[in-house]
C-alpha cells in the first residue's frame, strides 16, 4: 500500500491539491542496496591499509622510491574507500527539518569525488609513463615484483566484493574502479618487469603503464560524467523520461501533464514530481497510489510527489509554461 498524504503545501504559485506519495513498500529507498556494503568497505579498508605498510617497509628495505610512491597511491585510494563508505553511512540518517531529504546526495558527491582522484591518479601516472620513455629506467628488482603480484591479489579481492553493486550505484562503481584500476597497475608493473628481465627492452614499462592508463581513465570518464550529471540533478541515466511522461499522459483520468521533474536523492533512490490535470476531479486517492506503485515498479522512481488539477478554473497553474521542454 502506498504512503498517500493528501497536502496543501502550494509554494505560493497555486492551491491545486497535493499529494505525496513514497513506493509502495512504505520505504524512501535509501537502504537498498550499499547498506550490505559494510563488510566489504570494512574489509577492503583493512587489506588495503595492510598492503600499503608492506610498500612502505619492503620500499624502506629496498630503497625503492617507486614502491614508497606507491603505497602513498594505495594510500589514496583507502581515503576513497573511506570516502564512498561514510556517504552510504550518511544516507541511512533519518530526514531532518533542515535536511528534509536526508543525507543521499552524498553518494553522489563521493563518486564524483573519486573519479576526479583517479583522474588526476591517472593523469600522474601517463606523465611519469612518458619521462620514463626519454629516459627508460630499470624497475626494480625482485622485491617489487613480489609486492607488486600481492598487490594484484589485494585489489582484486577488494574490487570483486565491489564488481555486482558496481552496475547499479555509482558510488559503489567508484570503489570498484579505484581497486580495479590499482590491480591493473600492480600486474603491468609484474609483467613489465618479468618481460624486462628477459629481454631488457626498458621502454616496456612506461609503454605498458601508458597502455593501463588509457584503458582506466576510459571507464573513469563514464564515471565522472554519470556523477556530474546526478550532481546537476540530470534525470539518471536508467530512467526513461519520455516513457514516464508517456505512462502518466496515458492515464484515463489524465488530460494534460506539465512540470515534470526526475532527479536523483541519491545514487540508488530517485525523485519526480508532475502536476496531472484531471478535469472535475478531486485529489484521488486511488490514482494517487496506482501511479506510486507503477512508478516505482516500472522505472524505479521510489519518491513520488504529484499534483492534481482540475483545469478548469480561473486561475491555471503557474507553472504551466515554465521548464516546458
Amino acid at each position: 500500500m502506498a504512503d498517500c498524504h493528501d497536502h496543501d503545501h502550494s509554494h505560493g504559485h497555486d492551491h491545486a491539491p497535493r499529494a505525496h506519495a513514497h513506493d509502495h513498500a512504505g520505504g524512501h529507498g535509501h537502504h537498498h542496496g550499499p547498506a550490505t556494503y559494510d563488510r566489504a568497505f570494512a574489509v577492503g579498508i583493512a587489506l588495503n591499509l595492510g598492503f600499503v605498510g608492506i610498500e612502505v617497509f619492503y620500499g624502506l628495505l629496498v630503497n625503492s622510491l617507486a614502491l614508497l610512491a606507491d603505497a602513498g597511491h594505495n594510500f589514496s585510494d583507502v581515503v576513497g574507500l573511506l570516502l564512498a563508505w561514510a556517504a552510504v553511512w550518511l544516507t541511512r540518517k533519518r530526514p531532518s527539518k533542515r535536511r528534509t531529504y536526508g543525507f543521499g546526495r552524498s553518494t553522489i558527491l563521493a563518486s564524483l569525488v573519486n573519479a576526479v582522484v583517479l583522474l588526476i591518479g591517472v593523469g600522474g601516472i601517463a606523465w611519469e609513463a612518458i619521462q620514463r620513455l626519454s629516459h627508460p629506467q630499470p624497475v626494480e628488482g625482485t622485491t617489487v615484483m613480489w609486492v607488486a603480484a600481492i598487490g594484484i591479489l589485494v585489489n582484486t579481492a577488494t574490487a570483486a566484493m565491489f564488481m555486482r553493486g558496481s552496475k547499479g550505484d555509482i558510488n559503489i562503481k567508484g570503489a570498484f574502479l579505484h581497486m580495479a584500476a590499482d590491480a591493473a597497475v600492480s600486474l603491468g608493473v609484474v609483467i613489465a618487469a618479468f618481460v624486462m628481465s628477459r629481454t631488457h627492452w626498458l621502454w616496456l614499462d612506461p609503454a605498458v603503464s601508458l597502455g593501463i592508463v588509457v584503458v582506466i581513465a576510459v571507464g573513469t570518464w563514464g564515471l565522472f560524467r554519470d556523477s556530474l550529471d546526478l550532481a546537476l540533478d540530470a534525470v539518471p541515466g536508467a530512467i526513461d523520461r519520455e516513457a514516464v511522461e508517456e505512462y502518466l499522459s496515458g492515464l484515463p483520468e489524465v488530460t494534460a501533464i506539465h512540470d515534470l521533474h526526475i532527479w536523483p536523492l541519491s545514487t540508488t533512490s530517485v525523485a519526480l514530481t508532475a502536476h496531472l490535470v484531471t478535469p472535475g476531479a478531486a485529489v484521488n486517492d486511488d490514482l494517487l497510489n496506482r501511479v506510486s506503485i507503477a512508478l516505482h515498479d516500472k522505472f524505479g522512481i521510489d519518491h513520488a510527489t504529484v499534483q492534481i488539477e482540475n483545469g478548469d478554473g480561473e486561475q491555471v497553474c503557474r507553472l504551466l509554461d515554465v521548464h516546458r521542454v
